[in-house]
């Protein structure tokens, strides 16, 4: 495993950090989620990144990890690194979703229950909120850290003018906003238009959730839509209609280059999106040991020569998710 400096702080994170966003609540094998979560930290995936209403259902995936940890991890919490967040809907009624401080609060308090932690290493506000004051979710950001309950904040998916402001007033009560999580990959490449400015600028890491384009970016729907697969679950994040014709061609046509490098369609991937300086760590997800043994993979093979990303850039010309 390779670690990287977050930002200007002294925490590494490893290049490739395990999420739970899939695959980990309790309608999923227990043991399967328990030996990617042992497979990755022998791997030296130190880093696991859970929010509160990850699952399903909205919690599970914080309990199974705390069972885990404690049945099998517990000894190597200090070489850990445990990220959670708050900010999307969790529990009915008017303070179960948002930024205010009293959701994020009580949010943390039932995570570190959930999990049997005393505290978290990380802990984020999940989504910006545009009926909260950035004011008031970032004095909860910042008293969390001053309570004890985590050693780092950091903001995901905020627009870039709120991203600043969240930012410069964290800075000003010295709890600077360690990293910013937001999606990136071949088919959303949005953070280099600002955001890799806005951290570069604040000394902010970056970190990436769905590098695969939650599947887009591997060999999964090259031939359909398989009955398994996140395409295929009328509850998922990605709908079958965005599985288009033009853009399977253009995967198709990456995996070609691939294949002359020696990787995957989902390693290249992965390696293409480390290529960026600015990226600090990749969030990966699994649906078993193996999947993420070739996501560690592409550690191996990171360099892509210039008509290598000329190429990559031309079939990705227009393709967006």
């Amino acid at each position: 495993m390779e670690y990287s400096f977050c930002g200007k702080s002294g925490l590494q994170l490893p290049k490739i950090s395990l999420g739970l966003w899939h695959n980990f609540g309790l309608v999923d094998d227990f043991e399967n989620s328990r030996k990617m979560i042992v497979y990755a930290f022998d791997q030296g995936v130190t880093h696991f990144d859970l929010a509160n209403n990850y699952g399903p259902p909205p919690g599970s995936a914080e309990s199974n990890f705390g069972k885990i940890l404690k049945q099998d991890l517990n000894s190597h919490r200090d070489e850990m690194i445990i990220s959670s967040k708050a900010g999307h809907l969790m529990w009915e009624g008017p303070y179960g979703d948002g930024g205010s401080r009293k959701y994020l609060m009580a949010s943390i308090n039932q995570s570190l229950k959930r999990t049997g932690l005393e505290y978290f290493d990380i802990f984020y506000t999940h989504r910006y909120d545009p009926k909260t004051p950035v004011e008031e979710t970032m004095q909860a950001l910042v008293d969390i850290v001053r309570q004890g309950k985590a050693l780092y904040v950091g903001i995901s998916k905020y627009p870039p003018a709120q991203a600043r402001k969240a930012m410069n007033y964290l800075k000003d009560r010295d709890v600077p906003c360690l990293i910013f999580q937001d999606k990136y990959s071949m088919l959303n490449r949005k953070p280099e238009e600002e955001i890799f400015d806005i951290v570069n600028e604040y000394g902010t890491g970056f970190i990436a959730f769905s590098p695969l384009a939650q599947g887009l970016l591997t060999d999964k729907y090259l031939s359909g839509i398989p009955k398994d697969s996140r395409a295929a679950n009328p509850n998922g994040f990605l709908r079958s209609q965005q599985v288009t014709t033009n853009l399977v061609d253009k995967v198709k046509q990456l995996k070609l280059i691939a294949e002359e490098r020696g990787q995957t369609m989902a390693s290249m991937a992965l390696s293409w999106a480390m290529r960026e300086k600015d990226v600090t760590s990749l969030i990966v997800g699994a649906r078993n040991v193996n999947q993420l043994e070739d996501s560690i993979k592409s550690l191996l093979n990171r360099s892509f020569t210039k008509e290598e990303l000329i190429q990559i850039d031309l079939i990705l010309d227009g393709a967006t998710l």
